[in-house]
Protein backbone atom coordinates (compact mmCIF):
# COMPACT_ATOMS: atom_id res chain seq x y z
CA UNK A 1 0.00 0.00 0.00
CA UNK A 2 1.48 3.74 -1.04
CA UNK A 3 1.98 5.90 1.66
CA UNK A 4 0.29 8.84 1.46
CA UNK A 5 1.64 12.73 1.09
CA UNK A 6 1.62 14.42 4.60
CA UNK A 7 -1.60 16.36 5.56
CA UNK A 8 -0.81 20.03 4.01
CA UNK A 9 -2.50 21.31 7.14
CA UNK A 10 0.08 19.82 9.52
CA UNK A 11 2.78 21.03 6.80
CA UNK A 12 1.60 24.18 7.16
CA UNK A 13 1.13 24.23 11.45
CA UNK A 14 4.62 22.80 11.35
CA UNK A 15 6.22 25.13 8.99
CA UNK A 16 4.73 28.17 11.20
CA UNK A 17 5.83 26.36 14.35
CA UNK A 18 8.86 25.78 13.45
CA UNK A 19 9.26 29.80 11.60
CA UNK A 20 8.46 31.46 14.84
CA UNK A 21 11.21 29.23 17.07
CA UNK A 22 13.48 30.45 14.58
CA UNK A 23 12.47 33.87 14.89
CA UNK A 24 12.74 33.70 18.83
CA UNK A 25 16.48 32.48 18.48
CA UNK A 26 17.18 35.78 16.65
CA UNK A 27 16.56 38.12 19.59
CA UNK A 28 19.12 36.24 21.62
CA UNK A 29 21.86 35.78 18.48
CA UNK A 30 24.72 38.40 19.36
CA UNK A 31 23.63 39.23 22.29
CA UNK A 32 25.44 41.15 24.83
CA UNK A 33 24.35 39.77 27.84
CA UNK A 34 23.69 36.37 26.59
CA UNK A 35 24.30 33.49 29.50
CA UNK A 36 25.88 30.52 28.47
CA UNK A 37 25.10 27.45 30.72
CA UNK A 38 26.57 23.58 31.04
CA UNK A 39 24.56 20.87 30.55
CA UNK A 40 25.47 17.62 32.67
CA UNK A 41 27.52 16.46 29.39
CA UNK A 42 30.01 19.78 29.52
CA UNK A 43 27.46 21.54 26.20
CA UNK A 44 26.60 24.67 26.20
CA UNK A 45 23.16 25.62 26.70
CA UNK A 46 21.51 29.14 26.50
CA UNK A 47 17.65 30.83 27.59
CA UNK A 48 17.25 31.10 23.73
CA UNK A 49 17.46 27.05 23.19
CA UNK A 50 15.24 26.40 26.36
CA UNK A 51 12.57 29.44 24.91
CA UNK A 52 12.40 28.34 21.69
CA UNK A 53 11.90 24.97 22.51
CA UNK A 54 9.26 25.80 25.10
CA UNK A 55 7.61 28.19 22.20
CA UNK A 56 7.35 25.03 19.73
CA UNK A 57 5.83 23.00 23.21
CA UNK A 58 3.32 25.78 23.41
CA UNK A 59 2.29 25.72 19.92
CA UNK A 60 2.20 22.32 19.91
CA UNK A 61 0.25 21.64 22.44
CA UNK A 62 -2.54 24.32 21.05
CA UNK A 63 -3.43 23.15 17.99
CA UNK A 64 -2.44 19.15 18.45
CA UNK A 65 -2.97 18.69 22.06
CA UNK A 66 -2.58 14.73 21.82
CA UNK A 67 0.58 14.98 19.78
CA UNK A 68 4.17 13.59 21.45
CA UNK A 69 6.74 16.02 21.65
CA UNK A 70 10.37 15.00 22.27
CA UNK A 71 12.67 18.04 22.50
CA UNK A 72 16.75 18.47 23.36
CA UNK A 73 16.28 20.30 26.26
CA UNK A 74 13.10 19.65 27.88
CA UNK A 75 12.59 15.14 27.14
CA UNK A 76 9.13 13.81 26.21
CA UNK A 77 6.36 15.07 27.00
CA UNK A 78 3.68 11.97 26.11
CA UNK A 79 0.37 11.99 23.95
CA UNK A 80 -2.01 10.04 23.01
CA UNK A 81 -2.47 10.30 19.10
CA UNK A 82 0.78 8.28 17.81
CA UNK A 83 2.33 11.47 16.04
CA UNK A 84 5.42 13.11 17.60
CA UNK A 85 7.72 16.28 16.85
CA UNK A 86 11.03 16.03 17.46
CA UNK A 87 12.43 19.43 17.77
CA UNK A 88 16.14 20.88 18.41
CA UNK A 89 15.47 24.17 19.02
CA UNK A 90 19.35 25.34 17.79
CA UNK A 91 21.39 22.92 16.61
CA UNK A 92 24.59 24.15 16.44
CA UNK A 93 24.78 26.10 19.93
CA UNK A 94 28.90 26.47 20.15
CA UNK A 95 27.89 28.51 16.49
CA UNK A 96 25.45 30.38 17.93
CA UNK A 97 27.28 31.30 21.27
CA UNK A 98 29.92 32.71 19.18
CA UNK A 99 28.01 34.95 16.68
CA UNK A 100 28.38 32.31 13.74
CA UNK A 101 25.05 32.67 12.01
CA UNK A 102 25.19 28.91 10.56
CA UNK A 103 23.39 28.00 13.33
CA UNK A 104 20.01 26.33 12.96
CA UNK A 105 16.90 25.33 14.06
CA UNK A 106 14.97 22.02 13.77
CA UNK A 107 11.73 20.04 13.24
CA UNK A 108 10.55 16.79 12.61
CA UNK A 109 7.31 15.27 12.32
CA UNK A 110 6.59 11.48 12.28
CA UNK A 111 3.07 10.13 11.48
CA UNK A 112 1.49 6.47 11.63
CA UNK A 113 3.59 6.41 7.72
CA UNK A 114 6.58 7.49 9.28
CA UNK A 115 8.69 10.42 8.90
CA UNK A 116 6.06 12.99 7.46
CA UNK A 117 7.56 16.80 7.94
CA UNK A 118 11.37 18.25 8.28
CA UNK A 119 12.40 21.48 8.32
CA UNK A 120 15.79 23.28 8.75
CA UNK A 121 15.80 27.03 9.66
CA UNK A 122 18.74 29.24 9.62
CA UNK A 123 17.38 31.67 11.54
CA UNK A 124 20.45 34.43 10.97
CA UNK A 125 20.52 33.86 7.30
CA UNK A 126 17.01 33.99 7.01
CA UNK A 127 16.28 30.74 5.05
CA UNK A 128 13.54 28.39 5.61
CA UNK A 129 13.78 24.69 4.48
CA UNK A 130 10.61 22.71 4.41
CA UNK A 131 10.29 19.20 3.23
CA UNK A 132 6.88 17.16 3.08
CA UNK A 133 6.26 13.54 2.56
CA UNK A 134 4.99 13.57 -1.16
CA UNK A 135 5.04 17.58 -1.37
CA UNK A 136 8.90 18.01 -2.34
CA UNK A 137 11.48 19.91 -0.72
CA UNK A 138 11.44 23.84 -0.48
CA UNK A 139 13.86 26.56 0.44
CA UNK A 140 11.64 29.87 0.80
CA UNK A 141 9.41 28.49 -1.12
CA UNK A 142 11.50 27.38 -4.09
CA UNK A 143 11.55 23.55 -5.19
CA UNK A 144 15.16 22.41 -4.75
CA UNK A 145 17.09 19.13 -5.27
CA UNK A 146 20.33 17.31 -4.80
CA UNK A 147 23.47 17.63 -7.44
CA UNK A 148 23.90 15.24 -10.04
CA UNK A 149 27.58 14.49 -9.39
CA UNK A 150 28.01 10.80 -9.95
CA UNK A 151 31.80 10.57 -9.14
CA UNK A 152 33.35 10.82 -5.74
CA UNK A 153 36.14 12.45 -6.83
CA UNK A 154 34.42 15.05 -7.87
CA UNK A 155 32.57 15.73 -4.29
CA UNK A 156 32.40 17.91 -1.73
CA UNK A 157 31.86 15.98 1.67
CA UNK A 158 30.87 17.93 4.58
CA UNK A 159 30.86 17.13 8.42
CA UNK A 160 29.89 18.84 11.95
CA UNK A 161 33.62 17.97 13.00
CA UNK A 162 36.28 15.41 11.65
CA UNK A 163 37.59 15.69 14.70
CA UNK A 164 39.67 12.34 15.53
CA UNK A 165 37.88 12.66 19.00
CA UNK A 166 34.54 12.05 17.18
CA UNK A 167 35.45 10.33 14.29
CA UNK A 168 37.04 6.51 14.54
CA UNK A 169 40.18 6.99 12.95
CA UNK A 170 40.35 3.96 10.29
CA UNK A 171 36.93 5.89 9.07
CA UNK A 172 38.47 9.87 9.03
CA UNK A 173 41.17 8.33 7.51
CA UNK A 174 38.85 6.54 4.79
CA UNK A 175 36.54 9.74 3.81
CA UNK A 176 39.27 12.41 3.91
CA UNK A 177 41.36 10.23 1.73
CA UNK A 178 38.59 9.30 -0.70
CA UNK A 179 39.77 12.57 -3.29
CA UNK A 180 36.53 13.89 -2.21
CA UNK A 181 36.78 17.66 -1.13
CA UNK A 182 36.32 18.00 2.91
CA UNK A 183 34.69 20.59 4.37
CA UNK A 184 32.92 21.42 8.12
CA UNK A 185 29.88 22.91 7.35
CA UNK A 186 28.25 21.41 10.52
CA UNK A 187 25.10 20.47 12.12
CA UNK A 188 21.91 21.14 10.45
CA UNK A 189 23.09 23.88 8.12
CA UNK A 190 25.56 20.93 6.06
CA UNK A 191 22.09 19.19 5.81
CA UNK A 192 20.87 21.93 4.10
CA UNK A 193 23.33 22.23 1.60
CA UNK A 194 23.32 18.46 0.71
CA UNK A 195 19.11 18.80 0.07
CA UNK A 196 19.73 22.00 -2.32
CA UNK A 197 22.58 20.80 -4.52
CA UNK A 198 25.43 22.80 -3.29
CA UNK A 199 27.39 19.77 -1.80
CA UNK A 200 27.00 16.22 -2.18
CA UNK A 201 27.20 14.83 1.22
CA UNK A 202 26.96 15.16 4.81
CA UNK A 203 28.14 12.34 7.35
CA UNK A 204 28.47 12.81 11.23
CA UNK A 205 30.07 9.78 12.65
CA UNK A 206 27.33 10.16 16.04
CA UNK A 207 24.06 12.04 16.21
CA UNK A 208 21.07 12.03 18.18
CA UNK A 209 18.07 11.84 17.55
CA UNK A 210 17.05 15.35 17.69
CA UNK A 211 19.90 15.99 15.32
CA UNK A 212 18.48 13.75 12.75
CA UNK A 213 14.98 13.23 12.58
CA UNK A 214 14.27 16.51 10.04
CA UNK A 215 16.52 15.20 7.71
CA UNK A 216 14.69 11.70 7.46
CA UNK A 217 11.87 13.55 4.81
CA UNK A 218 14.28 16.45 3.84
CA UNK A 219 16.35 14.00 2.38
CA UNK A 220 14.57 11.77 0.08
CA UNK A 221 11.91 14.73 -0.41
CA UNK A 222 15.29 16.52 -2.62
CA UNK A 223 15.99 13.91 -4.34
CA UNK A 224 18.98 11.86 -2.18
CA UNK A 225 19.67 9.42 0.40
CA UNK A 226 19.85 9.07 3.45
CA UNK A 227 21.19 6.15 5.81
CA UNK A 228 23.14 4.83 9.25
CA UNK A 229 26.96 4.37 8.60
CA UNK A 230 25.61 0.42 8.92
CA UNK A 231 23.07 1.34 5.21
CA UNK A 232 19.72 1.09 7.00
CA UNK A 233 16.93 3.42 7.37
CA UNK A 234 17.73 4.22 11.48
CA UNK A 235 14.19 5.20 11.85
CA UNK A 236 14.04 3.11 15.25
CA UNK A 237 16.80 5.34 16.70
CA UNK A 238 14.02 8.01 17.29
CA UNK A 239 12.56 5.75 20.23
CA UNK A 240 15.29 5.61 22.01
CA UNK A 241 16.86 8.75 23.68
CA UNK A 242 20.35 7.85 24.28
CA UNK A 243 20.86 6.23 21.19
CA UNK A 244 23.25 7.29 19.02
CA UNK A 245 24.42 6.79 15.81
CA UNK A 246 26.49 7.31 12.37
CA UNK A 247 24.52 9.11 9.60
CA UNK A 248 25.19 9.85 5.42
CA UNK A 249 23.46 11.69 3.44
CA UNK A 250 23.97 12.17 0.08
CA UNK A 251 22.81 13.15 -3.20
CA UNK A 252 22.25 9.47 -3.93
CA UNK A 253 25.09 8.87 -6.74
CA UNK A 254 27.75 8.99 -4.09
CA UNK A 255 25.74 7.14 -1.61
CA UNK A 256 27.09 3.38 -2.38
CA UNK A 257 30.71 4.53 -2.26
CA UNK A 258 30.79 6.36 0.51
CA UNK A 259 28.88 3.57 2.35
CA UNK A 260 31.80 0.79 0.95
CA UNK A 261 33.70 3.17 2.72
CA UNK A 262 32.68 3.60 6.28
CA UNK A 263 31.97 0.06 6.32
CA UNK A 264 35.27 -0.95 5.42
CA UNK A 265 36.73 0.59 8.75
CA UNK A 266 34.22 -0.91 10.55
CA UNK A 267 34.82 -4.67 10.58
Amino acid sequence: MSVPPVDPQLLGDATEIAAAAAAFTLRYFRSADLAVHHKADGSEVTDADRGAEALVRAEVQRRHPADTVIGEEAGVTEGTSGRRWIVDPIDGTASFVRGVPLYSSLLAVLDDHGPAVGIIAIPALELLLVAGRGRGCHLDGVAVGVSDTQDLGASCISSSSFDRGWWPDPALLAVTGSGAKTRTWGDGYGYLLVATGAIEAMIDPELNRWDIAPMLTVIPEAGGSLTTWHGDDGIDTLSTADRRVGWIASNGAVHDDLLTLVNSTLA
